[in-house]
């Protein structure tokens, strides 16, 4: 899979893609952190899907990541991004291991791995800290809204990652409200090789999330605003 320049900014990127494939699938024979193994599906699916989102991104971001699983898009993007700084929320902690060992591995800085439960991110030291928050393939855009608004600081932004979300999008109109938060892009793109069309939805940080939410003990995906 080849990329044009400006999917790789950075000297080297390329061939710590690579790299990171290896890591995850290696580490994939004992903890799952992808159905996808196939190098060229892995490149266009993780690689590219991660990296489409990269200019909602602005230089030198204090982002955070939620439900980071095999680190997609965090790593790519710090790969092809080392401006940005990174906070990796997960809650499942042999992933947390494999998220530490690839930064290490991939000589990735200012990457923090947080073991924690994403509705507990945001009631803490965390909360409205970050001038992004993102998130792939976690939950539904309302769920997600819930999650992620608490720990972006007004005016910052939250990028999600989603397949075709028209549904998603017109469903969390309520809680993009609720939560302070306001739709600022919706993008759909096609893969390459016909591998599937996938889309970016963009929110602004509007004014601050009420202080009860995030609700906690599940009821964010149980009864979503």
């Amino acid at each position: 899979m080849q990329f044009k320049d400006d999917f790789l900014p950075c000297k080297g990127a390329e061939e710590k893609l690579e790299e990171f494939f290896g890591l995850v699938t290696e580490y994939n024979k004992k903890v799952n952190l992808t159905s996808i193994t196939e190098r060229d599906e892995f490149f266009v699916k993780h690689i590219w899907d991660s990296l489409a989102g990269q200019k909602y991104f602005g230089f030198g971001a204090d982002a955070a990541e939620v439900g980071s699983g095999g680190g997609f898009p965090s790593i790519p993007l710090k790969i092809c991004r080392p401006d940005i700084k990174f906070t990796l929320i997960e809650s499942v902690n042999k992933k947390c291991v494999f998220l530490e060992k690839a930064a290490e591995e991939l000589g990735l800085e200012n990457v923090k791995v947080l073991n924690l439960r994403a509705e507990d991110a945001g009631k803490g030291s965390l909360r409205e800290k970050f001038d992004v928050c993102c998130a792939r393939a976690v939950a539904r855009l309302n769920t997600l809204l819930e999650y992620c608004a608490p720990l972006v600081k007004t005016g910052g932004s939250f990028v999600a990652y989603k397949g075709i979300a028209d549904d998603e999008v017109k469903e969390a109109v309520h809680a993009a409200a609720v939560l302070g938060m306001k739709l600022e892009t919706f993008e759909r793109y096609e893969l390459p090789g016909d591998m599937g069309a996938r889309s970016i939805v963009v929110y602004k940080k509007v004014k601050p999330t009420p202080a009860k939410y995030p609700r906690g003990q599940g009821r964010e995906r149980r009864c979503p605003l």
